[in-house]
């Protein structure tokens, strides 16, 4: 039941409204005294509420203006896996066959329903369908694979596409629960999304007999996790409450607080539907009471309160009795989809409002009725990176320049979706010089012209990041864990290595020692080096990584791309100079083809046969699949037979979300990460591990982390080492918004290298420090600790010097050399895979060293 044994008193409906009308925020428990309110309180509220939309309007510069979408209605399939009590879209297979059905729509059923629509002047092609069906039903699985599609989701990619191609209709997808992966898979095709909150009733869920029992997508943990990964991946979404399935008036407060938050933090929440319950037949809650229109004002006016004059609040106005200008007196400001041919396939029994009806009744309200696209003028007017650029033209082709609201003389057609162009770009552009003049000149300024926006918002993340950062007191006995860890470091627990993690003074001290002496028991003295040269063939990204100071909107000054021809020339150059490696990562460039990496691949083995590819972060490759439509083994595959021979384990971080969504706002889940690595090792394809660290984490994020890499060293034996990553401040976005600390100390530094020495044994053996981030005495003081290996020469390195730091961007041998030197120790080159270096090789760096900067000269000018 949605109403209270005892409503509020009257004076905490005064004190209340009050809070309201004065634009103070509203907590919970005011939240749910004013869902409350009724005749005159409900009209006070809802002028309030008004009045906040009046000037959120005239803010967005479209005064008394209520918009909608002409869209048509695609019901791909009415099949789920779910069992929600009030549904009377969902049905089951033996039904459907009765009706003379098939399990989905046939492309040639979307596609008529889509050409209809456009004929009659549509622009949105709403896709709805059940959560998953595959896993429930066999007749689901069955249909999808006889015709070619691995899971339901591959078929609304491949009709969204179809649309987009032949009709140039808008696709709006509804597909349930969708993962981060699903939405890298799902932008590309669709502008916006969209999937109902409904309530964050934890009750309505777990409890016998509620709506929501016995439905896994319905779980309010769930539910909210896709709002925030629809945020970090940059779309425009689509969510809203259900109200009067039997929650209280907290808990709808509750949820809408929730939608706030979502918004809060990552500014993609482009629309907050505000739905009525209504009692259907043939349904386990068809004896419910409808939601009363009461609660539907006040539950609008509340929402408009807390999310604020900004917000594009909406109710269906097919389920409003009629009542139009109650629900524009409360504070609404668009109607939602509306559709000249198709029904309301979730609430059949209520038909659409002609248009030109909804016209003239918003009219009579003084408002003008102003069609939009299914993507919101705010988000047409953003770009990059809400849009991807596959979509972007089908956008502008039905957008009004002026409003971003759609052209309503406009006539959608098909154009295609494909890049013509499947090469990643013709010719380099920008400063493709920025590898050699990063040290001379540096950068043009310290952050992106975006700083304000393109990160979230830095205020809520500053909140959420403070629980993290608070130390931890450690009671375990040092001495003990010491003692432990020189018996056998494998059988180190967990309070035994917090404890050592935390380790300063003469503790300390004998923590490196030991690292150290299991260092030269495992894999002797020699300091290994690798000759290789770093090629970050694009700075273009916007990822919105909080950490990274390399990425640029390709307008920015410092923004570049290198041709595959200048890719080539760069791995050619290092190749003349000795080098057996090229290290290439880039930026995720919204033009980027998900081929164009093999591209890269296939263009460098093409011109230097004999050099080992090292390259694709685990980011990189979940974004080649994405773009691509193949699982991440098959793209893997197909990397590989184009020239990949091994792959960073960057885009790691810390591999632990409680840190890694305070540090990046669109970069790949931890558990993406892991199953991106452990699908390249069963392939053959061996990766690096790393870890950032000294930030936003603490040293039981870094337990956490080297265990997990433990674990999969164990199953996949796929690492070939760990990498020490010192967070680099100076120009760090989260370190600049005040939130990060400022990198690593010392301490930090020595007590993460001789861990990962302890820690990683005997499954990870090479633990490798950073002289870029470190310098010359920093990284022999991490050869002392446990360390075997100083990384590359580089040749060239932008990503740190990017971030601030001031150590330089190439290494000779010799100065390799004199830093192995420094920790009294011998320097050996190595291969990728720590093999032996052929002696041609070996001859030829030597005789090239400490003359690069001469004989790698900028190309591409």
């Amino acid at each position: 039941m949605t109403s209270n044994a005892q409503g509020p008193t009257a004076n905490a409906m005064r004190r209340a409204l009050k809070r309201a009308r004065d634009g103070v925020a509203l907590d919970t428990a005011e939240a749910a005294v004013l869902l409350q309110a009724r005749g005159a309180d409900l009209e006070a509220l809802a002028a309030s509420a008004a009045h906040l939309r009046d000037a959120g309007l005239a803010e967005a510069g479209r005064p008394r203006t209520i918009t909608y979408s002409r869209k048509v209605f695609i019901p791909l399939t009415r099949l789920c896996r779910d069992r929600c009590h009030y549904c009377t879209f969902v049905t089951v297979p033996g039904k459907l066959r009765r009706e003379g059905h098939d399990m989905f729509l046939s492309p040639d059923e979307v596609l008529q329903i889509a050409r209809e629509g456009a004929e009659l002047g549509c622009k949105e092609a709403l896709f709805t369908l059940g959560d998953r069906p595959e896993d429930r039903w066999p007749e689901a699985r069955e249909w999808l694979e006889a015709h070619g599609y691995d899971d339901t989701l591959s078929y609304v990619r491949a009709m969204a596409i179809r649309v987009l191609e032949e009709t140039g209709l808008l696709p709006h997808v509804n597909p349930g629960v969708l993962g981060w992966t699903d939405f890298q898979r799902l932008k590309p095709v669709s502008p916006s999304m969209g999937m109902m909150l409904e309530t964050t009733s934890e009750r309505l869920w777990s409890e016998p007999g509620n709506p929501h029992h016995g439905s896994p997508d319905k779980e309010p943990a769930v539910r909210l996790r896709v709002l925030e990964d629809a945020g970090r991946s940059n779309v425009p979404f689509t969510s809203g409450i259900l109200i009067g399935i039997g929650e209280t008036y907290e808990e709808r407060a509750e949820s809408l607080f929730a939608l706030r938050r979502a918004q809060r933090a990552y500014h993609g929440l482009q629309e907050t539907i505000v739905q009525n319950f209504r009692a259907k037949p043939d349904t386990a809650m068809r004896g419910m009471p409808d939601a009363e229109l009461d609660e539907l004002v006040a539950a609008v006016a509340v929402a408009r309160h807390i999310l604020g004059p900004s917000a594009r609040v909406q109710a269906p106005p097919n389920l409003v009795a009629g009542e139009y200008g109650r629900m524009i007196e409360a504070g609404i400001d668009d109607w939602g989809g509306v559709s000249p041919l198709t029904p309301d396939h979730v609430n059949p029994e209520r038909p659409w409002p002609q248009i030109d009806e909804l016209a003239e009744r918003t009219a009579a309200s003084g408002f003008e009725l102003r069609e939009r696209l299914t993507v919101y003028p705010e988000f047409v007017a953003r770009g990059e990176p809400w849009l991807d650029p596959r979509v972007l033209p089908h956008v502008r082709a039905l957008a009004d320049p002026e409003t971003g609201l759609a052209r309503e003389d406009a006539r959608p057609s098909g154009l295609p979706w494909q890049e013509p162009d499947e090469e990643f770009t013709a010719a380099g552009a920008g400063r493709t010089e920025l590898h050699r003049t990063i040290d001379t000149e540096g950068r043009t300024a310290d952050r992106r012209d975006d700083f304000d926006s393109v990160y979230g918002d830095w205020e809520a993340l500053r909140e959420r990041a403070a629980p993290g950062m608070v130390p931890e007191r450690i009671e375990t006995d040092v001495r003990e864990a010491l003692s432990q860890a020189a018996d056998d470091p494998a059988k180190l627990s967990d309070d035994q290595a917090l404890a050592l993690l935390h380790a300063e003074g003469e503790a300390l001290d004998e923590v490196c020692r030991i690292a150290d002496t299991l260092r030269r028991d495992t894999v002797g003295d020699a300091v290994t080096y690798i000759v290789t040269r770093n090629i970050n063939f694009t700075n273009v990204c916007y990822t919105g990584c909080r950490f990274c100071a390399f990425a640029q909107r390709r307008t920015d000054a410092d923004a570049y791309t290198l041709s595959l021809d200048q890719v080539a020339d760069r791995a050619q150059q290092a190749w003349d100079v000795g080098a057996v490696e090229v290290c290439m990562q880039g930026g995720i460039h919204p033009d980027l083809p998900g081929t164009a990496y093999f591209d890269i691949a296939r263009a460098v083995k093409e011109r230097v046969p004999g050099m080992h590819v090292h390259a694709f972060s685990p980011m990189e490759v979940v974004n080649g699949a994405s773009r691509t439509g193949l699982s991440i083994p098959e793209w893997l595959a197909q990397a590989k037979e184009s020239g990949l021979d091994t792959i960073p384990g960057t885009a790691a971080e810390i591999l632990d979300d409680e840190v890694r969504w305070v540090l990046t706002k669109g970069k790949l889940p931890a558990a993406t990460w892991v199953e991106v690595v452990k699908a390249a090792h069963r392939l053959g394809l061996r990766s690096s591990s790393t870890m950032m660290y000294g930030h936003v984490d603490q040293p039981r994020h870094w337990l956490g982390h080297l265990r997990l890499l433990a674990e999969i060293q164990q199953e996949t034996g796929g690492f070939t080492e760990f990498v020490t990553l010192p967070f680099i401040h100076t120009n760090a976005p989260v370190y600049l918004a005040g939130i990060a600390r400022p990198g690593p100390s010392m301490r930090d530094n020595r007590a993460v290298t001789a861990m990962a020495r302890l820690l990683l044994h005997p499954h990870i053996t090479n633990i490798q420090t950073s002289w870029v981030k470190l310098g010359t005495e920093g990284a022999a003081e991490m050869l002392r600790s446990g360390a075997n290996d100083l990384g590359g020469t580089l040749m060239e390195e932008t990503i740190s010097r990017m971030a601030g730091s001031s150590y330089g961007s190439y290494r000779s041998i010799r100065d390799l050399e004199a830093i192995a030197e420094a920790a009294g120790r011998p320097a050996k080159p190595r291969t990728s895979v720590y093999g032996e270096v052929p002696e041609e090789r070996r001859a030829t760096a030597l005789a090239s060293d400490g003359h690069l900067p001469e004989l790698l000269p900028v190309l591409g000018q």
